[in-house]
């Protein structure tokens, strides 16, 4: 095959992926925007987390509510719990780097808030541990997963909304990933201020 021929698979594998995602995910998405809209009406942040490509989203999840997605309105309460190097390096240091969002959510993280929890396999420790202190304080789960939903699925408990991707291929999985964010952003824009 050419290089051409290649890219065109690439492109196919994905839109079969999004059409197949489409069909399972409109209803988990639809819950996962209501529960953040009447979340953020309530007073409550949307707060972040994942690994790698997924700790992009998490912070590309955040920046889109803490800025502007398309339209001008007032600033959402987001915090990305990725993005502070020196509490990450901090926590995987004293304590155990399965630890870096959990300790931060131990704190950060109050009644009502909602928690976007990004793992394409659905089994980082890291985001496990922090769905667990998640449901401590009383935070709301969006698990945002892939393959057969990995140990997340089985943590999770009334009240908490899984988008599981049905594909097993991590870029698959994060592509549909972000679309998903995209259509939170767009549609918490359109319930909150149109």
């Amino acid at each position: 095959m050419s290089l051409q021929d290649n890219i065109k698979s690439i492109f196919t594998a994905s839109l079969e992926t999004k059409q197949k995602a489409m069909e399972k995910l409109t209803t988990p998405i639809s819950q996962s925007i209501e529960l953040m809209v009447n979340r953020l009406k309530a007073g409550n942040k949307i707060l972040s987390c994942g690994n790698g490509g997924s700790a992009a989203d998490a912070q590309h999840l955040s920046a889109e509510l803490l800025c502007r997605f398309e339209m001008e309105r007032p600033s959402l309460p987001a915090i990305a719990l990725t993005t502070d190097t020196s509490t990450l390096t901090a926590i995987s240091n004293d304590y155990h780097f399965n630890q870096i969002f959990a300790k931060q959510l131990s704190s950060l993280g109050n009644q009502g808030d909602v928690l976007v929890a990004i793992s394409t396999s659905g089994n980082s420790e890291n985001i496990i541990e922090a769905i667990k202190m998640a449901h401590q304080r009383e935070v709301s789960i969006v698990a945002m997963t892939g393959r057969n939903g990995g140990k997340i699925a089985n943590l999770l408990i009334d009240g908490d909304i899984e988008i599981r991707v049905p594909s097993d291929v991590t870029a698959r999985i994060q592509e549909v990933h972000l679309l998903c964010i995209h259509c939170f952003c767009d549609q918490i824009d359109q319930l909150m201020f149109t």
